[in-house]
């Protein structure tokens, strides 16, 4: 019965997220493009969850790996590279175009890599000096993209790069809308299925990496490092691939990022960014696949949506009170009060580890032992209702 019903809300939300970009596209394409911010947040919240929620390691320079994916297709979907280098305009006179099918594997290979480089000098370090360190490392990849304008001109510097290509593979250009008879889907309706379909593949990736071995090591890390190390785990290898299966993420959703706003600037991929990101696994529920989803959506949902409750409060104040800080304003108190409300997040994951008695049932004592004192549950390794037994060496 519990199944039918599991069955019937995933095809109910299946339908609803089939759905909800045609009912949205009839209130503008702004909207859509609202979800698909959000759906791509998703993509890096659900990449940092690998790293700070199952193995616990605090990254605040998550922002550098998805700044890798985008300037990655921004370069090889662009016509910045065979304008600057004749060599390459020689070797590819109709420019670059990559396909879908060559873009997501590099993005993913590249930013993995990046993302080892980051944690091998870091194996050794926990807490705080993590997080500086990570911290440095996306200030660091930011300012090469400011920079890397001179003497060879690899990316623009703060000009950034544009006309970058939009995606397409098997004769879809998802920059055109597509006509179906008399009906026409947008853009950036095609952006949010392709987006979806990413999400969906990261989540079964990531829930078959959670009750995995793997999944199941870095746990153990993120508990105890010294009690994982001593139970045979090697702690450098776990370390060492949580940081690139979570980066691999955040340079897929880079990639795509680049290919939906068709211009990337290093602007785009500050350091809060990096916080906004933590900040929605934190927020949703750390380690939980649905609160970090929940969160995601939230904070890359809520400023858009306060424009509409920022401006009439500007108008009030006469232009007092600039919009954007208001936004800000609104989203601090709000998640303050999440944090005093649920410390946990909107939807932590369910508590393990407790007794296997009902609350208030007294057990009976196995014979020989003295009945537990009040107060005291009984060990949760006690089945509840069977016959207990004496305390014995013999089977």
């Amino acid at each position: 019965m519990k199944n039918g019903k599991n069955i019937v809300y995933f095809l109910i939300a299946a339908v609803a997220l089939l759905v909800l970009p045609l009912l949205l596209q009839s209130q503008g394409n702004a909207w859509v493009r609202i979800a698909d911010i959000a759906l791509l947040y998703v993509l890096l919240a659900l990449g940092l969850n690998i790293v700070v929620g199952y193995a616990g390691l605090l990254d605040l320079g998550y922002v550098a790996f998805f700044a890798i994916g985008a300037y990655m297709f921004a370069l090889l979907g662009s016509p910045h590279l065979t304008d600057t280098f004749p060599a390459i305009k020689a070797m590819f006179p109709n420019g670059l175009h990559s396909s879908l099918l060559l873009v997501i594997p590099l993005a993913l290979g590249l930013a993995a890599f990046f993302g080892v480089l980051l944690g091998a000098p870091t194996l050794k370090l926990r807490g705080d000096y993590l997080a500086i360190v990570t911290l440095g490392f996306g200030e660091i990849i930011r300012v090469f993209l400011n920079n890397l304008d001179h003497p060879i001109n690899i990316t623009n510097g703060p000009k950034g790069i544009t006309a970058i290509d939009p995606i397409h593979f098997w004769g879809l250009n998802l920059g055109r809308p597509l006509k179906i008879g008399d009906y026409s889907i947008s853009s950036v309706t095609l952006y949010y299925y392709l987006f979806l379909a990413l999400v969906i593949f990261t989540i079964i990736i990531s829930h078959r990496l959670q009750i995995s071995r793997i999944g199941r090591a870095w746990m153990a890390i993120r508990e105890d490092e010294i009690a994982a190390k001593a139970m045979g785990i090697n702690t450098r290898n776990m370390k060492l691939l949580a940081f690139g299966m979570g980066a691999s993420f955040g340079g897929v959703s880079g990639s795509m990022f680049a290919a939906f706003q068709g211009f990337v600037s290093p602007e785009s991929f500050a350091l809060n960014e990096s916080v906004m990101i933590v900040a929605m696994v934190v927020l949703g529920g750390i380690g939980h696949l649905p609160g970090v989803i929940l969160g995601a959506v939230l904070l890359a949902a809520l400023p858009e949506v306060l424009r509409y409750v920022a401006g009439p409060l500007q108008a009030m104040t006469d232009g007092r009170l600039d919009a954007s800080i208001l936004r800000q304003l609104f989203i601090a108190l709000a998640m303050i009060i999440i944090m005093l409300v649920r410390p946990r997040g909107l939807w932590p994951s369910p508590e393990h580890g407790k007794s296997l008695t009902r609350k208030g049932a007294t057990p009976a004592p196995a014979s020989g032992m003295p009945a537990a004192a009040p107060g005291i549950d009984t060990p949760a390794d006690e089945v509840p209702g069977a016959a207990s037994r004496p305390m014995s060496i013999n089977p």
